[in-house]
């Protein structure tokens, strides 16, 4: 399993009577393609940034790949974090004064998988397979097209070859051409490397390209 969440519950700081997440139950097994939909503003980031780890529930229990991640201590949560799970934001958060190849090597340097792996080689890889041109490589990335830093975006999330792969609304500025061309390009590298992928998006036409699809307000009850 790869992911089990059970009676988690978040709400902001004197904030109780509005709580933003209660989810009874929520399970993801290995392999799966996972799509959440439903509105802007319903807790849908909320949700994924509390299974990164990267907020904490108020009550409950989170269990990814068996680890009960929201118990560690933030220096493990977030190794734990770097090698296990890729997260593709939904600005991307690039940072924009290193290249494309910093870019990515920062996020390699945040996994031990540094140390087995030559990031050098693998960076390159992950560059040509994903059609970035090599003189782009050196730029910066506040000077990258959309496609091409969405196309980064992935590269700096399969670096570390995680587990587990969220992406938060990941197609919400694309046309209907170039969303059809990333959600492949995205499941190509998911099928490659066997990770679980789970996207929440407004956006129900994403459904035919995922196995499992599921309203937000059917696992978020408020």
């Amino acid at each position: 399993m790869s992911i089990n969440i059970s009676n988690v519950a978040f709400h902001y700081p004197g904030r109780a009577s509005k709580p933003v997440l209660q989810i009874p139950k929520w399970e993801v097994k290995s392999g799966d393609l996972v799509l959440i939909y439903g509105p802007s503003g319903s807790g849908k980031t909320t949700f994924l940034n509390t299974i990164a780890g990267l907020i904490l529930p108020v009550r409950g229990s989170i269990e990814i790949l068996g680890e009960k991640v929201f118990k560690m201590p933030g220096f493990r949560r977030d190794a734990f974090r770097a090698k296990n799970i890729g997260y593709v934001f939904q600005q991307f958060n690039l940072i924009p004064y290193l290249n494309v190849i910093d870019n990515i090597k920062l996020a390699a340097n945040f996994s031990k998988k540094k140390e087995i792996v030559k990031i050098d080689e693998e960076i390159i890889v992950l560059l040509k397979a994903l059609n970035i041109a090599e003189e782009d490589w050196e730029l910066h990335s506040r000077r990258l097209s959309h496609g091409q830093a969405q196309r980064v975006a992935i590269a700096r999330v399969l670096i570390n070859r995680p587990k587990i792969i969220i992406a938060d609304e990941p197609t919400s500025s694309l046309d209907p051409l170039n969303k059809g061309s990333f959600i492949n390009l995205l499941l190509s590298f998911v099928a490659k490397y066997e990770i679980t992928l789970i996207v929440v998006s407004h956006d129900r036409s994403l459904s035919k390209y995922f196995n499992r699809v599921e309203l937000f307000s059917e696992i978020n009850i408020i």
